[in-house]
């Protein structure tokens, strides 16, 4: 009798610890538990710890409460200028209400990265190509709008969506190469003609100062002497100013000052047909000889 009762014991011992075997849980403190009994919902999820649920009555779902980080597969498009790339992007969503996440979509991974990839080739078709290489951030801001807007039923919030890479065509990237250089040489022409209209305007006021006082050209010629000759140069190449020829030139013209007599001599011009004229020798007083006469 003791026996049968003793055996009885061990039996229900077994039978319990295996039961609590199966019933026992355990849920890490990032995840939320799900219990459906009898493909029911069984109240709130279950909290981070240690459970029981009913074996062969009751099916827990784990849900991770963290944040995932899903890669968007590159999605080839054409832009609203007529541009093929490829864009890829990645998506940051967390489950912020797990019963949603497990009774009102599948797979709520699959769901948001097929929505992704969708919403990623949507945005391609409605922007430019200068939008998606210089305003990622306001394509970011539409890209998750477009993610977040039917992920909400599914107790899924999207936290940031970023656009990783643009790859363009090898054509295209010339072509960009040329416009950026062609534009950069464009700005240092303008810079340069700038340049340049500053500087005539200042020579030209410089100019008008050294024609007020010419003295200034004297002292700039020097200056240029003194700074030619500290290199110490063989050679000197000293400037002749044109003013000072154009003031010998005016000298030249006014004449000589007055009161220095004035010297000119007038050449004495004999007309072509005029007879040459006569050379008569008279006799000289000397040697008492009279020579002959030439007519």
């Amino acid at each position: 009798m003791i026996e049968a009762l003793v055996t009885a014991a061990v039996a229900v011992g077994c039978a319990g610890g295996v039961y609590a075997a199966a019933a026992a849980r355990v849920i890490k403190q990032y995840e939320r538990g799900v219990v459906l009994r009898l493909g029911r919902l069984l109240g709130e999820p279950r909290a981070p710890g240690f459970t029981m649920v009913v074996p062969g009555v009751d099916r827990l779902r784990k849900v991770n409460m963290q944040i995932v980080t899903l890669p968007v597969p590159a999605q080839e498009g054409i832009t609203r200028d007529n541009v093929t790339v490829r864009v890829d992007a990645v998506v940051y969503f967390r489950v912020h209400d797990a019963v949603s996440a497990v009774i009102n979509v599948e797979d709520y991974r699959f769901a948001v990265s097929q929505m992704a990839q969708t919403s990623l080739r949507s945005i391609i078709g409605k922007s430019d190509l200068d939008d998606l290489l210089s305003n990622r951030e306001k394509l970011n801001q539409g890209l998750e709008l477009m993610i977040d807007s039917p992920a909400v039923g599914w107790g899924v919030q999207v936290d940031r969506v970023e656009i990783k890479d643009v790859s363009l065509p090898e054509s295209m990237k010339r072509s960009m190469a040329r416009q950026a250089e062609a534009d950069r040489e464009r700005r240092a022409r303008i810079i340069n003609a700038d340049a340049e209209l500053q500087a005539s305007r200042k020579l030209a006021e410089a100019a008008q100062q050294m024609e007020d006082t010419p003295s200034a050209l004297q002292l700039r010629l020097l200056q240029t002497v003194v700074a030619v000759a500290a290199e110490k140069n063989s050679t000197l190449v000293l400037p002749f100013p044109v003013e000072l020829l154009r003031f010998l030139e005016r000298a030249h013209q006014e004449g000589p000052p007055d009161g220095a007599p004035e010297t000119t001599t007038q050449p004495q011009v004999r007309p072509a047909s005029a007879p040459p004229p006569e050379v008569t020798s008279r006799p000289s007083k000397t040697d008492g000889v009279t020579p002959p006469s030439t007519e």
